[in-house]
Protein backbone atom coordinates (compact mmCIF):
# COMPACT_ATOMS: atom_id res chain seq x y z
CA UNK A 1 0.00 0.00 0.00
CA UNK A 2 1.03 3.39 -0.90
CA UNK A 3 0.20 7.12 1.45
CA UNK A 4 1.12 9.89 0.68
CA UNK A 5 1.67 12.52 3.68
CA UNK A 6 1.42 15.89 3.68
CA UNK A 7 3.33 17.71 6.36
CA UNK A 8 4.61 21.35 6.59
CA UNK A 9 7.30 19.96 9.16
CA UNK A 10 10.25 18.08 7.60
CA UNK A 11 14.02 17.96 8.47
CA UNK A 12 15.91 20.02 7.86
CA UNK A 13 13.18 22.03 10.54
CA UNK A 14 13.88 21.29 14.49
CA UNK A 15 11.79 21.17 17.31
CA UNK A 16 8.93 18.74 18.55
CA UNK A 17 6.91 19.28 15.47
CA UNK A 18 8.86 17.29 12.73
CA UNK A 19 9.60 14.41 15.22
CA UNK A 20 6.16 12.68 14.67
CA UNK A 21 6.29 11.71 11.30
CA UNK A 22 9.73 11.69 10.50
CA UNK A 23 9.96 8.38 12.75
CA UNK A 24 6.67 7.20 11.18
CA UNK A 25 7.63 7.23 7.97
CA UNK A 26 11.40 5.91 9.10
CA UNK A 27 9.15 2.32 10.22
CA UNK A 28 6.37 2.25 7.96
CA UNK A 29 7.88 0.17 5.27
CA UNK A 30 8.11 -2.58 7.89
CA UNK A 31 4.79 -2.76 8.09
CA UNK A 32 4.49 -3.36 4.09
CA UNK A 33 3.22 0.47 3.59
CA UNK A 34 5.26 2.84 1.03
CA UNK A 35 5.20 6.20 2.22
CA UNK A 36 5.60 9.13 0.09
CA UNK A 37 5.79 12.69 1.54
CA UNK A 38 5.10 15.66 0.38
CA UNK A 39 6.17 19.40 2.37
CA UNK A 40 7.66 22.80 1.46
CA UNK A 41 10.39 23.94 -0.74
CA UNK A 42 13.16 26.27 0.86
CA UNK A 43 10.60 26.59 4.29
CA UNK A 44 10.63 29.67 6.91
CA UNK A 45 11.86 27.19 9.59
CA UNK A 46 12.26 28.95 13.15
CA UNK A 47 14.47 26.29 14.35
CA UNK A 48 16.74 24.07 12.12
CA UNK A 49 18.32 20.91 12.94
CA UNK A 50 20.31 19.26 9.86
CA UNK A 51 21.32 16.04 11.76
CA UNK A 52 17.79 15.04 11.29
CA UNK A 53 18.55 14.94 7.51
CA UNK A 54 20.19 11.57 8.27
CA UNK A 55 16.99 9.80 9.38
CA UNK A 56 15.26 10.23 6.09
CA UNK A 57 14.97 6.79 4.26
CA UNK A 58 16.77 6.81 1.30
CA UNK A 59 14.62 5.26 -0.79
CA UNK A 60 11.41 7.00 -0.16
CA UNK A 61 10.03 9.89 -2.72
CA UNK A 62 9.61 13.76 -1.40
CA UNK A 63 8.07 15.96 -3.23
CA UNK A 64 8.76 19.77 -2.42
CA UNK A 65 6.50 22.43 -3.68
CA UNK A 66 7.36 26.18 -2.94
CA UNK A 67 5.31 28.14 -0.31
CA UNK A 68 4.65 31.59 0.22
CA UNK A 69 4.67 33.08 3.62
CA UNK A 70 3.58 35.83 5.09
CA UNK A 71 5.90 35.41 8.57
CA UNK A 72 9.02 36.50 6.25
CA UNK A 73 6.93 40.11 5.50
CA UNK A 74 5.57 40.61 9.35
CA UNK A 75 9.15 39.92 10.58
CA UNK A 76 10.14 42.74 8.83
CA UNK A 77 8.74 44.91 11.40
CA UNK A 78 9.59 43.23 14.92
CA UNK A 79 11.01 45.40 16.87
CA UNK A 80 13.49 42.95 18.08
CA UNK A 81 14.77 40.41 15.63
CA UNK A 82 17.27 38.63 18.36
CA UNK A 83 13.98 38.57 21.06
CA UNK A 84 13.77 35.40 22.70
CA UNK A 85 9.92 36.26 22.67
CA UNK A 86 7.87 32.66 21.28
CA UNK A 87 5.46 33.52 19.03
CA UNK A 88 4.01 36.46 17.71
CA UNK A 89 1.51 37.23 21.18
CA UNK A 90 4.33 39.27 22.70
CA UNK A 91 2.73 40.04 25.96
CA UNK A 92 3.17 43.76 25.83
CA UNK A 93 3.04 44.63 22.08
CA UNK A 94 3.00 48.24 20.73
CA UNK A 95 0.40 49.77 18.80
CA UNK A 96 1.43 48.45 15.68
CA UNK A 97 2.03 45.11 17.20
CA UNK A 98 -1.40 45.15 18.38
CA UNK A 99 -2.55 45.57 14.62
CA UNK A 100 0.15 43.65 13.34
CA UNK A 101 -1.54 40.07 15.15
CA UNK A 102 -5.02 41.42 14.71
CA UNK A 103 -4.30 40.68 10.62
CA UNK A 104 -2.26 37.54 11.58
CA UNK A 105 -4.73 36.46 13.31
CA UNK A 106 -7.99 37.55 11.35
CA UNK A 107 -6.70 37.59 8.21
CA UNK A 108 -4.56 34.51 7.99
CA UNK A 109 -7.19 31.35 8.54
CA UNK A 110 -6.46 29.09 9.70
CA UNK A 111 -2.72 30.10 9.57
CA UNK A 112 -0.09 31.86 7.60
CA UNK A 113 0.38 28.61 5.63
CA UNK A 114 -2.69 29.31 4.15
CA UNK A 115 -1.41 30.39 0.48
CA UNK A 116 -0.01 26.65 0.18
CA UNK A 117 -3.21 25.45 -0.03
CA UNK A 118 -4.43 25.63 -3.30
CA UNK A 119 -1.07 25.02 -5.58
CA UNK A 120 -1.04 22.11 -3.16
CA UNK A 121 -4.19 21.01 -4.23
CA UNK A 122 -3.39 21.60 -7.85
CA UNK A 123 -0.04 20.01 -7.63
CA UNK A 124 -1.33 16.64 -5.88
CA UNK A 125 -4.38 16.18 -7.46
CA UNK A 126 -2.27 15.75 -11.06
CA UNK A 127 0.28 13.72 -9.16
CA UNK A 128 -2.51 11.66 -7.06
CA UNK A 129 -4.62 11.15 -10.42
CA UNK A 130 -1.22 10.14 -12.23
CA UNK A 131 0.41 7.59 -9.32
CA UNK A 132 -0.89 4.71 -7.65
CA UNK A 133 -1.78 6.42 -4.18
CA UNK A 134 -4.12 4.32 -1.72
CA UNK A 135 -4.51 6.88 1.02
CA UNK A 136 -3.43 10.73 1.80
CA UNK A 137 -2.71 11.91 5.23
CA UNK A 138 -2.29 15.23 6.42
CA UNK A 139 -0.42 16.27 9.73
CA UNK A 140 -1.06 19.53 11.04
CA UNK A 141 -1.03 22.31 12.85
CA UNK A 142 -0.34 24.31 10.97
CA UNK A 143 -3.85 22.93 10.00
CA UNK A 144 -3.84 24.36 6.16
CA UNK A 145 -2.24 20.50 6.42
CA UNK A 146 -5.85 19.56 6.47
CA UNK A 147 -7.45 21.71 3.78
CA UNK A 148 -5.49 20.48 1.46
CA UNK A 149 -6.36 16.86 2.49
CA UNK A 150 -10.40 17.96 2.66
CA UNK A 151 -10.17 19.34 -0.86
CA UNK A 152 -8.19 16.57 -2.43
CA UNK A 153 -11.06 14.03 -0.38
CA UNK A 154 -13.74 16.28 -2.00
CA UNK A 155 -12.26 16.29 -5.54
CA UNK A 156 -10.44 12.66 -5.68
CA UNK A 157 -12.83 10.48 -3.33
CA UNK A 158 -8.94 9.61 -2.30
CA UNK A 159 -9.11 7.53 1.12
CA UNK A 160 -7.63 10.16 4.13
CA UNK A 161 -6.58 10.56 7.76
CA UNK A 162 -6.12 13.67 9.79
CA UNK A 163 -3.70 13.49 12.08
CA UNK A 164 -3.87 16.55 14.88
CA UNK A 165 -0.22 16.81 16.85
CA UNK A 166 -2.10 19.41 18.78
CA UNK A 167 -5.85 20.61 18.49
CA UNK A 168 -6.98 23.10 16.69
CA UNK A 169 -9.55 25.41 18.62
CA UNK A 170 -8.59 24.41 22.06
CA UNK A 171 -4.92 24.68 21.35
CA UNK A 172 -3.15 26.60 24.47
CA UNK A 173 -2.89 29.71 22.94
CA UNK A 174 -6.03 29.80 20.72
CA UNK A 175 -8.08 32.09 23.47
CA UNK A 176 -5.42 34.32 23.45
CA UNK A 177 -5.20 35.46 20.12
CA UNK A 178 -7.33 38.38 19.24
CA UNK A 179 -10.02 36.72 16.67
CA UNK A 180 -13.10 38.79 16.14
CA UNK A 181 -16.81 36.53 16.55
CA UNK A 182 -16.78 35.64 13.35
CA UNK A 183 -12.79 34.35 12.77
CA UNK A 184 -13.32 32.02 15.67
CA UNK A 185 -16.64 31.02 13.67
CA UNK A 186 -14.66 29.82 10.44
CA UNK A 187 -12.10 28.17 12.56
CA UNK A 188 -14.68 26.06 14.08
CA UNK A 189 -16.31 25.15 10.91
CA UNK A 190 -12.89 24.35 9.02
CA UNK A 191 -12.36 22.35 11.77
CA UNK A 192 -15.95 20.67 12.02
CA UNK A 193 -15.54 20.08 8.24
CA UNK A 194 -12.00 18.37 8.66
CA UNK A 195 -13.72 16.10 11.47
CA UNK A 196 -16.34 15.23 9.75
CA UNK A 197 -14.70 14.50 6.02
CA UNK A 198 -11.85 12.56 7.11
CA UNK A 199 -12.29 8.80 7.03
CA UNK A 200 -9.98 8.51 10.39
CA UNK A 201 -8.70 10.98 12.81
CA UNK A 202 -6.17 10.87 14.90
CA UNK A 203 -5.20 12.43 18.02
CA UNK A 204 -2.52 12.44 20.57
CA UNK A 205 -4.17 11.70 23.72
CA UNK A 206 -7.53 10.86 25.69
CA UNK A 207 -8.97 14.32 26.09
CA UNK A 208 -8.56 15.21 22.47
CA UNK A 209 -10.81 12.76 21.15
CA UNK A 210 -13.53 12.74 23.90
CA UNK A 211 -13.87 16.83 22.45
CA UNK A 212 -13.90 15.04 18.89
CA UNK A 213 -16.17 12.07 18.99
CA UNK A 214 -18.66 14.62 18.86
CA UNK A 215 -17.97 15.18 15.30
CA UNK A 216 -16.48 11.62 14.57
CA UNK A 217 -16.81 7.73 15.29
CA UNK A 218 -13.29 7.13 13.91
CA UNK A 219 -10.90 8.95 16.34
CA UNK A 220 -7.85 6.88 17.03
CA UNK A 221 -5.45 7.48 19.65
CA UNK A 222 -1.54 7.44 18.55
CA UNK A 223 0.55 9.38 21.09
CA UNK A 224 3.87 10.34 20.76
CA UNK A 225 7.05 8.52 21.15
CA UNK A 226 10.46 8.03 21.73
CA UNK A 227 13.14 6.16 19.22
CA UNK A 228 15.29 4.10 21.34
CA UNK A 229 17.09 3.60 18.06
CA UNK A 230 19.09 7.17 18.25
CA UNK A 231 19.91 6.89 21.91
CA UNK A 232 23.77 6.89 22.24
CA UNK A 233 23.87 6.02 25.92
CA UNK A 234 28.00 4.94 25.93
CA UNK A 235 29.51 6.52 28.57
CA UNK A 236 27.26 8.79 29.79
CA UNK A 237 27.11 9.72 33.65
CA UNK A 238 25.04 11.34 35.78
CA UNK A 239 25.92 15.06 36.95
CA UNK A 240 27.56 15.51 40.01
CA UNK A 241 25.49 18.69 40.61
CA UNK A 242 21.63 18.20 41.81
CA UNK A 243 20.41 19.08 38.19
CA UNK A 244 16.74 19.71 36.68
CA UNK A 245 16.51 19.89 33.34
CA UNK A 246 13.99 21.92 31.17
CA UNK A 247 13.87 20.72 27.76
CA UNK A 248 12.02 22.77 25.05
CA UNK A 249 9.97 26.18 24.97
CA UNK A 250 8.98 27.73 28.11
CA UNK A 251 6.70 30.35 27.23
CA UNK A 252 5.04 32.95 29.01
CA UNK A 253 1.96 30.07 29.62
CA UNK A 254 4.96 27.72 30.22
CA UNK A 255 6.43 29.61 33.00
CA UNK A 256 6.22 27.62 36.34
CA UNK A 257 5.86 30.17 38.99
CA UNK A 258 5.15 28.20 41.67
CA UNK A 259 8.56 26.56 41.18
CA UNK A 260 10.53 29.36 41.45
CA UNK A 261 8.98 30.32 44.15
CA UNK A 262 9.70 27.38 46.13
CA UNK A 263 13.35 26.63 44.81
CA UNK A 264 13.99 30.36 46.34
CA UNK A 265 12.31 29.02 49.59
CA UNK A 266 14.40 26.14 49.70
CA UNK A 267 17.74 28.10 48.96
CA UNK A 268 17.26 30.57 51.45
CA UNK A 269 17.04 27.77 54.19
CA UNK A 270 19.24 25.23 53.00
CA UNK A 271 22.83 25.64 51.65
CA UNK A 272 23.73 22.75 51.05
CA UNK A 273 20.77 22.38 48.37
CA UNK A 274 21.99 26.09 47.42
CA UNK A 275 25.76 25.07 47.14
CA UNK A 276 24.61 21.75 45.31
CA UNK A 277 21.50 23.06 42.64
CA UNK A 278 21.86 23.25 38.79
CA UNK A 279 18.56 24.42 36.75
CA UNK A 280 19.16 23.79 33.27
CA UNK A 281 16.63 25.52 30.48
CA UNK A 282 17.35 24.22 26.87
CA UNK A 283 15.44 25.74 24.63
CA UNK A 284 13.81 29.13 24.27
CA UNK A 285 12.80 31.38 26.89
CA UNK A 286 10.04 33.83 27.55
CA UNK A 287 10.64 37.20 28.80
CA UNK A 288 8.14 36.66 31.56
CA UNK A 289 10.47 33.13 32.68
CA UNK A 290 13.32 35.81 33.20
CA UNK A 291 11.29 38.05 34.84
CA UNK A 292 10.48 35.27 37.43
CA UNK A 293 14.00 34.09 37.84
CA UNK A 294 15.33 37.96 38.54
CA UNK A 295 12.21 38.28 40.86
CA UNK A 296 13.53 35.15 43.14
CA UNK A 297 16.92 36.13 42.51
CA UNK A 298 17.96 33.05 41.41
CA UNK A 299 21.70 32.22 40.85
CA UNK A 300 21.68 28.47 39.38
CA UNK A 301 19.92 29.12 36.65
CA UNK A 302 21.44 28.27 33.63
CA UNK A 303 19.89 28.76 29.84
CA UNK A 304 21.38 26.93 26.88
CA UNK A 305 20.37 27.89 23.43
CA UNK A 306 18.65 25.51 20.78
CA UNK A 307 20.96 21.97 20.70
CA UNK A 308 20.85 19.58 17.74
CA UNK A 309 18.36 16.17 18.90
CA UNK A 310 21.48 14.05 20.08
CA UNK A 311 22.85 16.77 21.96
CA UNK A 312 19.57 17.27 23.87
CA UNK A 313 19.11 13.40 24.49
CA UNK A 314 22.59 13.58 26.22
CA UNK A 315 21.19 16.35 28.57
CA UNK A 316 18.32 14.51 29.13
CA UNK A 317 20.45 11.56 30.29
CA UNK A 318 22.83 13.16 32.20
CA UNK A 319 20.21 15.18 34.79
CA UNK A 320 18.99 14.38 37.90
CA UNK A 321 15.76 15.28 37.84
CA UNK A 322 13.59 16.36 34.36
CA UNK A 323 11.25 19.66 34.68
CA UNK A 324 7.84 19.09 32.75
CA UNK A 325 6.31 22.39 33.07
CA UNK A 326 2.52 22.38 31.12
CA UNK A 327 1.07 25.27 29.87
CA UNK A 328 -1.20 26.84 32.35
CA UNK A 329 -4.40 27.44 30.31
CA UNK A 330 -7.76 25.87 29.97
CA UNK A 331 -6.85 23.18 27.66
CA UNK A 332 -3.99 21.77 30.19
CA UNK A 333 -5.99 18.57 30.83
CA UNK A 334 -4.99 17.46 27.11
CA UNK A 335 -1.75 18.48 26.71
CA UNK A 336 0.98 15.84 25.93
CA UNK A 337 4.18 16.98 24.52
CA UNK A 338 6.70 14.99 22.50
CA UNK A 339 8.71 15.57 24.61
CA UNK A 340 6.80 13.41 27.78
CA UNK A 341 8.47 10.18 25.99
CA UNK A 342 11.66 11.38 25.03
CA UNK A 343 11.90 11.95 28.74
CA UNK A 344 10.24 8.42 29.77
CA UNK A 345 13.33 7.31 26.88
CA UNK A 346 15.75 9.33 29.47
CA UNK A 347 14.36 6.94 32.46
CA UNK A 348 15.47 10.04 34.90
CA UNK A 349 13.04 11.17 37.34
CA UNK A 350 10.42 13.66 36.14
CA UNK A 351 8.87 15.91 38.13
CA UNK A 352 6.07 17.28 36.08
CA UNK A 353 3.60 20.72 36.97
CA UNK A 354 0.15 20.65 35.95
CA UNK A 355 -3.01 18.97 35.68
CA UNK A 356 -3.21 15.62 38.28
CA UNK A 357 -6.14 14.53 36.13
CA UNK A 358 -4.72 15.23 32.79
CA UNK A 359 -3.67 13.36 30.01
CA UNK A 360 0.11 14.01 31.43
CA UNK A 361 -1.10 12.36 35.10
CA UNK A 362 -1.88 9.14 33.47
CA UNK A 363 1.25 8.36 31.56
CA UNK A 364 3.36 9.30 34.45
CA UNK A 365 1.05 6.68 36.55
CA UNK A 366 1.20 4.17 33.55
CA UNK A 367 4.78 4.10 33.41
CA UNK A 368 5.58 4.86 36.91
CA UNK A 369 8.39 7.94 35.69
CA UNK A 370 7.55 10.74 37.72
CA UNK A 371 5.16 13.01 39.74
CA UNK A 372 3.01 15.57 38.61
CA UNK A 373 2.03 18.77 40.89
CA UNK A 374 -0.82 20.54 40.59
CA UNK A 375 -0.05 24.55 39.18
CA UNK A 376 -0.06 26.32 42.76
CA UNK A 377 0.59 23.41 45.52
CA UNK A 378 3.86 24.83 46.53
CA UNK A 379 3.72 22.72 49.89
CA UNK A 380 3.54 19.27 47.39
CA UNK A 381 6.21 20.69 45.14
CA UNK A 382 8.61 21.69 48.06
CA UNK A 383 8.16 17.86 49.42
CA UNK A 384 8.89 16.26 46.60
CA UNK A 385 11.61 18.85 45.44
CA UNK A 386 13.47 17.95 48.91
CA UNK A 387 12.50 14.33 48.95
CA UNK A 388 14.42 14.10 45.32
CA UNK A 389 17.17 16.16 46.46
CA UNK A 390 17.52 13.39 49.40
CA UNK A 391 18.01 10.51 47.48
CA UNK A 392 20.28 12.36 44.95
CA UNK A 393 22.50 12.94 48.41
CA UNK A 394 22.46 9.46 49.31
CA UNK A 395 23.18 8.55 45.42
CA UNK A 396 20.31 6.45 44.95
CA UNK A 397 18.12 9.27 42.57
CA UNK A 398 16.43 6.64 40.16
CA UNK A 399 13.31 5.60 38.76
CA UNK A 400 11.39 2.46 38.37
CA UNK A 401 10.03 2.68 34.64
CA UNK A 402 7.69 0.75 33.33
CA UNK A 403 5.35 -0.27 30.55
CA UNK A 404 7.35 2.40 28.42
CA UNK A 405 7.78 0.04 25.62
CA UNK A 406 4.54 0.49 24.22
CA UNK A 407 5.69 4.14 23.25
CA UNK A 408 8.80 3.30 21.06
CA UNK A 409 8.35 4.56 17.66
CA UNK A 410 8.22 1.13 16.24
CA UNK A 411 5.49 -0.17 17.93
CA UNK A 412 3.27 3.33 17.50
CA UNK A 413 4.28 2.92 13.56
CA UNK A 414 2.93 -1.14 14.14
CA UNK A 415 -0.45 0.38 15.64
CA UNK A 416 -0.76 3.26 12.65
CA UNK A 417 -0.26 0.72 10.12
CA UNK A 418 -2.85 -1.17 11.28
CA UNK A 419 -5.51 1.55 11.20
CA UNK A 420 -4.47 2.59 7.76
CA UNK A 421 -5.07 -1.09 6.31
CA UNK A 422 -8.36 -1.14 7.81
CA UNK A 423 -9.09 2.44 6.51
CA UNK A 424 -8.13 1.78 3.28
CA UNK A 425 -9.90 -1.47 2.97
CA UNK A 426 -13.21 -0.67 4.45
Amino acid sequence: MKVLIITYYWPPSGGSGVQRWLKFVKYLQEFGIEPVVYTVEQPNYLIEDVSLLDEIPTNIKILRQPIWEPNKILSLFKKNKNSESTGFLNPNPSVFGKLLQYIRANYFIPDARKFWIRPSVKFLKKYVSENTIDMIITSGPPHSMHLIGLELKKQLGVKWISDFRDPWTEIDYFNQLPLTKKSVEKHQKLEQEVLKNADAVLVIGETMKEKFQKLSNNIYIITNGFDGSDLKTEEIQLDKNFTITHVGLMNADRNPKVFWKVISEICNTNESFLNDLEIKLIGKVAVEVDTSIKQYKLKKVKKITYRLHEEVQKYQLQSQVLLLAVNNVPSAKGILTGKVFEYLQAKRPILAIGPTDGDLAAVLKETNSGIIINFNDAIKLKETILNLYQEYKKANLVVASKNIEKYHRKALTEKLSKIIKDTILN
